[in-house]
């Protein structure tokens, strides 16, 4: 083969791999996306309601961090 052909060639195979991983990523973000998010996950049986306190009206007292 001569140079060019050898080339040639391992472009070709570069460019088919590089449109297959495309089409392949491609459809994976299209069915991890079809349907809305939470659509899978089961339905919650009980709602835990979080206890209010006295600071301030504040759902929960505050905390300082370094």
């Amino acid at each position: 083969m001569t140079t060019f052909a050898m080339n040639l060639y391992r472009d070709a195979v570069c460019a088919a791999a590089a449109a297959a991983i495309t089409l392949v990523l491609s459809l994976s973000f299209l069915e991890s996306t079809a349907v809305p998010y939470g659509a899978h996950a089961p339905a919650a049986r009980f709602v835990a309601l979080q206890a209010d306190h006295a600071f301030f009206g504040q759902p929960e007292p505050a905390v300082l961090v370094d």
